[in-house]
């Protein structure tokens, strides 16, 4: 999305996309009866706000990203959040969404790249890789004096990943300062809540002890979100990597999922889909 477009938004607007992207979330995942609404919904502002008014992109899209910002899904589990803003900012054709997870479908669960999706540079899904290929991507972006920035999102049951605190240590001491990563701390996994599953502890405290510039949002208030990413963003290029800790509620919009592991992965049948749509007003149109 070009940023005269994207100047011209204001939040209702945006508000307007978020319950729309939650939408189509609940009936991309109702349509195949598989994949992960819960964190899909707890992170929609967080990418309503990225593409539609923080990054610099295109929806005509090129592989190495030159001259643009970056994004980089690294808990790929909830790809139905990221397909729906895709198609909503310009990337596909928002029918598309109505395959996923069909066989021959670009919008495979987890996002790959061999078949080509526009938005997609990485396959993801495998947790605790992304924060590695991001770091990769700014430091390529700052050998080639590229001024973009690289954004990237994690669950935080991923940080018992072990590759992601080599990647921790390795982004401070080599000055990668032109990445913004996000956690989504929802305090839920797939197994149970994460403080009883392997505790993660003071995270701030830990991230800024390996030299990060920590924040902190609500990733539910699409305004904070902005404020925060905007913030973060004036941040970048003085020295550190910034690391926002991002406070969700896993499945935000639709009451009977909110704050619970167990839609981590499970489908809503036709009464709750009907249930969760009610919730979920929009004022455009569903694919």
């Amino acid at each position: 999305m070009q940023t005269e477009e994207k100047e011209t938004l204001q939040l209702e607007e945006l508000e307007q996309v978020a319950k729309q992207v939650r939408r189509d979330i609940v009936r991309m995942v109702h349509g195949c009866q598989s994949g992960h609404p819960g964190g899909s919904l707890g992170c929609t502002d967080f990418l309503v706000a990225l593409y539609f008014k923080v990054m610099t992109h295109s929806p005509e899209f090129n592989m190495n990203g030159e001259g643009e910002d970056l994004f980089f899904l690294s808990n790929g589990h909830i790809s139905p959040v990221w397909y729906s803003v895709l198609a909503r900012a310009g990337y596909f054709d928002v029918s598309e969404l109505k395959t996923f997870r069909k066989l021959d479908s670009r919008l495979q669960g987890h996002p790959t790249t061999h078949e080509e999706l526009p938005g997609v540079r990485i396959a993801s899904g495998s947790l605790g890789q992304g924060l590695s290929v991001a770091i990769g991507a700014a430091l390529t972006k700052k050998l080639n004096n590229d001024p973009g920035l690289v954004f990237t999102l994690h669950g935080d049951g991923e940080l018992q990943e072990g590759q992601i605190w080599e990647a921790a240590l390795f982004a401070p001491h080599n000055k990668v300062d032109n990445l913004i990563s996000t956690i989504d701390v929802n305090g839920q996994q797939i197994d149970g809540p994460t403080n009883k599953v392997l505790d993660l502890g003071n995270l701030r405290a830990k991230w800024e002890a390996f030299g990060w510039d920590v924040m902190e949002m609500n990733g539910n208030d699409l305004g904070n979100v902005i404020q925060t990413l905007e913030l973060a963003k004036a941040k970048a290029y003085k020295g550190k990597p910034i690391m926002i800790l991002m406070q969700t509620n896993m499945g935000h919009g639709v009451d009977f999922m909110m704050g619970s592991h167990k839609w981590h992965g499970v489908a809503p049948n036709d009464e709750q889909l009907s249930l969760a749509l009610g919730q979920l007003t929009s004022n455009m149109q569903d694919y």
